[in-house]
């Protein structure tokens, strides 16, 4: 049979219970370490003072719009159109000489009623190799089948705007004349009560290109009063 040593444990207590203490102590540090490190503090984040204004988003980074280019725009093609309303576009001609210009004449379909001449066209072709320009209201002589200076002038009353006619070799330009008809069979008569005048030729005066002297395909020029009402060069059909 032992027996336990009491004096032993009586001394061993203080010793035990020093020890507990300190192993308590010990926990409890570690404990609390433990706990600071599974949840590290944050600062508090400020709560901004509630003013009504909404707060400014954040700023967002700065895009640069797309600069779209402007459209060009086409400029029209110089086209002098001081060359006429033939179409044709180009640098302005010069103005046609008598000589590159050859001139013929026909009785008009829509002219007065009457027995004379009553109208007729007079055609105008450039037989040049250059382009020419022809411009304004001819001038109108009645003239016999001589010299075109023996001619006696007839009073011109201008009709229409004149523009400039551009004639390309081989290129036609017109001018219509008008008289006063003459009435009646045979010999006629004019209603103002004068008589008559029968012409071979006329002579036709353009703007700087000369005059010309033309005969019609048919007959003779008659009229009366020696009046004419004349259209300015054109590059169209007249009739």
């Amino acid at each position: 049979m032992q027996y336990v040593n009491m004096n032993r444990i009586r001394k061993a207590a203080p010793a035990m219970a020093v020890l507990s203490a300190a192993l308590l102590v010990t926990a409890c540090q570690a404990g609390g370490s433990s706990s600071g490190s599974d949840s590290p503090s944050k600062a508090p984040s400020s709560a901004a003072p509630s003013s009504g204004a909404p707060s400014a988003p954040a700023s967002s980074p700065a895009t640069t719009p797309a600069t779209s280019t402007p459209p060009v725009t086409a400029s029209p093609a110089s086209d002098s159109h001081t060359t006429g309303s033939t179409g044709s576009t180009g640098t302005t001609a010069k103005t046609c000489t008598a000589a590159a210009l050859t001139a013929t004449a026909h009785q008009a379909t829509d002219r007065p009623v009457g027995t004379g001449t009553g109208a007729a066209i007079v055609e105008f072709t450039n037989t040049s190799k250059q382009a020419c320009t022809l411009q304004g209201h001819p001038t109108v002589a009645g003239a016999a089948n001589g010299s075109p200076d023996h001619n006696a002038p007839l009073k011109v009353t201008p009709t229409g705007t004149a523009t400039p006619v551009k004639l390309a070799p081989g290129g036609k330009a017109r001018v219509k004349l008008t008289f006063v008809q003459v009435q009646g069979e045979g010999d006629g008569y004019c209603k103002s009560g004068a008589d008559p005048v029968s012409y071979p030729t006329m002579v036709i005066g353009l703007p700087g290109a000369g005059a010309h002297q033309v005969a019609l395909d048919d007959g003779v020029f008659a009229e009366c009063d020696n009046t004419v009402t004349v259209t300015a060069v054109s590059a169209a059909a007249l009739s």
